[in-house]
């Protein structure tokens, strides 16, 4: 009988998430909310789950606690268990190599000694900000047949944003035959998907051999600077290309492009298929209401919402509501945000608890082809725009904002024209 390989797998959840700007600012992005119903990193781990890989470990840094809530032990993706499951990976003091992680290699550098505990065959290494569908033993088949010490799955992205990921050149045989980190010129439109498979002793000796070359207090920053190019120059390196749907929603713009995705006669990622859900932690909210006042056209809308006015080609979180004669308009709005009578929402992104007042207009008209960063208006977790003002196209409002809060969108110099108060936490 074969000996079945010893899979760990490892979620990066740690970074920033700067790019997304306002929205944050209290949380990590993989806790960010998407779809109406779930967080960024319920893909990964419904990846997980349903590819049947048992030992899941989190790698944790920025604003842990709100992704720790939603993580409830595992629970929603069977991983709650007595041996093996779900592990949370914080920062942590007290070993030459603790302390915080500057990058996404350094993370796994500062955990080498509990993965050579664990004595992993085979480590998958994932992002957590991600929207795809792939069946994880596909790609593991793939590793061991071919041998691989290194298997990247890749994507075609437009040539034109190829320089925000890792470009790959792919030569006979799938093999890796060249690598270039966030290259000005890219080679190509293959990318990584930020999923690796990695031998697990290859792996574990190239962290050790990197951090003695680089010296004691050096960091290993991200994959694509040494890591990546380390492998890639052994010549066992191989791609597996996902053919299905994939997105990056690391900045504003994508993140509301993945969100248009979802919409139209013919959604360009489901939800909800029978034979691979989206699973996530679910809470106990009622239907959401439509009333009779309320005019819905190609939306999204979860459950808890009270909707009375105008819905068009929007999605609405848990418990939005929607005044009479509001109009919200190619936007995502969500978990518990406000949006007052004869209020206008449209070309933007409204966080959790926000509360736009009567007669305020936020955002403007999303040109055709989508809204692009600096048109988008990004409204912060429970800031509130003041009745009857006039938040222009562009604008950031800081979560819990008053006043000067406000900010145009980097490079953009658009007049800003809202008034916000801070809301009480009361």
């Amino acid at each position: 009988m074969t000996k079945r390989p010893r899979v760990l797998t490892l979620i990066l959840a740690g970074g920033t998430g700067g790019r997304l700007e306002v929205l944050t600012e209290e949380r990590p992005k993989p806790a960010m909310p998407f779809g109406g119903s779930y967080r960024l990193i319920d893909f990964a781990l419904s990846n997980c789950a349903h590819s049947g890989l048992g030992d899941v470990w989190i790698v944790e840094q920025y604003q842990p606690h709100s992704l720790n809530d939603h993580l409830a032990g595992g629970r929603p993706w069977d991983l709650d268990r007595t041996y093996g499951g779900l592990r949370l990976l914080p920062p942590y003091e007290g070993r030459r190599d603790g302390g915080f992680a500057e990058g996404n290699a350094d993370a796994l550098y500062r955990n080498r000694a509990m993965m050579r505990e664990f004595d992993p065959d085979v480590v998958v290494v994932l992002s957590a900000d991600h929207v795809y569908r792939l069946d994880f033993r596909d790609v593991l088949d793939a590793h061991a047949a071919r041998g691989a010490d290194l298997t990247m799955v890749t994507t075609r992205v437009p040539l034109e944003d190829a320089s925000r990921y890792g470009n790959v050149v792919v030569g006979d045989g799938g093999r890796v035959a060249g690598f270039d980190y966030k290259p000005e010129a890219p080679r190509g439109d293959v990318a990584t998907t930020e999923v690796f498979v990695y031998d697990g002793r290859k792996l574990l000796d190239t962290l050790d051999e990197l951090g003695r070359e680089l010296g004691e207090g050096a960091a290993l920053r991200d994959f694509g600077h040494v890591l990546l190019p380390r492998f890639v120059e052994r010549g066992r390196s191989y791609a597996f290309a996902l053919e299905g749907y994939w997105r990056d929603v690391g900045t504003p713009e994508s993140y509301f492009a993945a969100h248009r995705d979802l919409l139209g006669p013919r959604p360009g990622f489901d939800l909800d298929p029978a034979e691979w859900p989206v699973l996530t932690q679910k809470s106990q909210r009622r239907p959401a209401h439509i009333y009779a006042s309320a005019r819905l056209d190609d939306a999204l809308v979860a459950a808890g919402c009270r909707v009375r006015g105008e819905v068009v080609r929007s999605v609405l979180g848990p418990g939005v509501e929607v005044a009479p004669g509001a109009v919200v308009r190619d936007a995502v709005v969500l978990g518990g945000a406000v949006v007052g009578e004869g209020a206008t929402v449209e070309g933007a992104i409204v966080d959790e608890g926000a509360r736009v007042g009567e007669a305020a207009r936020v955002g403007g008209p999303v040109p055709e082809g989508g809204a692009k960063t600096e048109r988008l208006v990004l409204v912060g977790r429970r800031a509130s725009v003041e009745p009857g003002a006039n938040v222009a196209p562009g604008a950031r409002i800081k979560s819990g904002a008053s006043g000067p809060a406000l900010a145009p969108a980097r490079g953009v110099g658009a007049p800003i024209s809202a008034r916000v108060r801070r809301r009480s936490r009361h």
